[in-house]
């Protein structure tokens, strides 16, 4: 499973009472226009799962890009002679 699907997969619908601070302001803000906290502080949290999943796997995966990168420098893309534009 790909890195988005994990973040955006089906997860149990069970809900977990949780507390959080957020800024009095856009709190205000976010009940005057009516929108759900709770989804919308999901959906934030599932967005920075994402980012950090993806920032991991880079950072796992560093020494792959960069011989990866080396090897483009060092040699061109390896099947750049068959491009037909």
């Amino acid at each position: 499973m790909c890195m988005s699907q994990q973040a955006s997969a089906p997860v149990s619908t069970a809900r977990r009472p949780t507390n959080v601070s957020l800024n009095a302001v856009r709190l205000a803000e976010a009940r005057a226009l009516g929108i759900n906290i709770s989804q919308a502080c999901e959906r934030g949290l599932v967005e920075t799962i994402r980012e950090k999943r993806a920032e991991r796997w880079i950072e796992e995966n560093k020494a792959a890009l960069d011989s990866s990168n080396a090897f483009v420098e060092a040699h061109g893309l390896p099947l750049a002679g068959k491009r037909l534009f």
